[in-house]
């Protein structure tokens, strides 16, 4: 990258960071007083006008300023060498806040809170697809003589509880052979694979627990096939509204109208679909305003990446926001949360 190259990107850097915290388009003299740019007022100037030209700023109608486009955006983020990261003592709350939630429901909805506060943007949260899932272990708990309590535990940190209503009573050496061959069949496949192994435990059952064996398989390929339902864990929708004026322009029912992304986020199908490609637990992927390819969201920004963990990936977790966000902070927020997220589930 040539010097002049380099010097215009400051530029643009410049006016990034100064449109994201003040919300005012940025002039020439603005930009020489606040920053130590090393050149003349013309020299900016003469940047600006080539900035302009080749698509990086705007001008709005209403003030002489210039505001960053898309495409500024997008080279701005593409530059960003240096996210900074969150403090030790950020990074501790953050650990401890998740820690303490007492399921997986309960450490999802703290995530997403946490992000959103963090971030001050819609933070999402995608429920582990049960796909990438495997059993860790299934308990077999005697209720009553004839009626049994399955508990299904994923590594995802799911928790299926499941009631087996049997033809007969059965005692408590029949049930220790029932839970050994139930969790020999189970434990640590896939739940795809665990679903096929369960059918075929069924076939092949001793035959005075055929019958027990059976109740049990039937329950448990119910509770092993995917819920196609997918669920997203959404906070700080409010966020939205307090940053209204960046998706104005653009009227109500208007794509990337403030009412359009917010119906755009009740839609799961297309939040999934934004979240879905970015499972890659360690990188964060950034969309800006049209490159979410979702008509609605063009005035808005997702930054997401995938949790997991051992090298699986759960689910995607992101946060939604105006396209004037504060990349670098969002970006790193959102890297430490899917961390710890994962670490978290990951020790259950």
């Amino acid at each position: 990258m040539s010097s002049t190259e380099e010097r215009r990107f400051q530029v643009l850097r410049a006016i990034v960071a100064d449109y994201v915290s003040t919300k005012e388009p940025i002039g020439s003299k603005t930009l020489v007083d606040r920053h130590n740019l090393g050149v003349s007022s013309a020299t900016v100037r003469n940047d600006m006008a080539t900035l302009e030209a080749e698509g990086y700023i705007t001008q709005t109608h209403t003030s002489s300023g210039r505001v960053p486009t898309d495409k500024g955006y997008r080279q701005f983020v593409d530059r960003i060498a240096e996210v900074k990261p969150l403090s030790a003592a950020e990074r501790r709350a953050i650990l401890q806040f998740l820690e303490s939630g007492v399921d997986l429901d309960d450490v999802l909805r703290r995530g997403v809170r946490l992000l959103a506060q963090l971030t001050r943007q819609v933070a999402i949260v995608q429920y582990p697809t049960l796909s990438a899932s495997s059993v860790r272990h299934l308990e077999v708990v005697a209720l009553t003589p004839a009626r049994l309590l399955l508990v299904l535990i994923t590594d995802s940190g799911r928790v299926d509880q499941r009631i087996v209503e049997l033809g007969d009573v059965i005692g408590d050496e029949d049930l220790a052979r029932l839970r050994d061959l139930l969790g020999a069949a189970l434990a640590g496949k896939r739940l795809a694979a665990a679903s096929i192994a369960v059918t075929e435990l069924a076939d092949d059952a001793p035959e005075d627990l055929r019958d027990a064996v059976i109740r049990c398989a039937t329950i448990l390929v119910e509770t092993l096939v995917e819920h196609p339902e997918e669920r997203l864990v959404l906070g700080g929708t409010v966020n939205l509204t307090r940053n209204a004026a960046d998706f104005e322009g653009h009227g109500h029912g208007v794509p990337g109208s403030l009412r359009a992304v917010l119906e755009a986020l009740e839609e799961q199908v297309v939040v999934l679909k934004l979240l879905a490609a970015s499972q890659d637990a360690g990188r964060v992927t950034v969309r800006i305003g049209e490159e979410t390819q979702v008509e609605e969201m063009r005035t808005a920004s997702v930054v997401s990446t995938g949790y997991g963990a051992a090298g699986t990936v759960f689910g995607g977790l992101g946060v939604l926001g105006p396209t004037r966000m504060d990349y670098p902070g969002t970006i790193a927020s959102v890297a430490t949360v899917a961390r710890y997220i994962g670490e978290v589930l990951g020790e259950r």
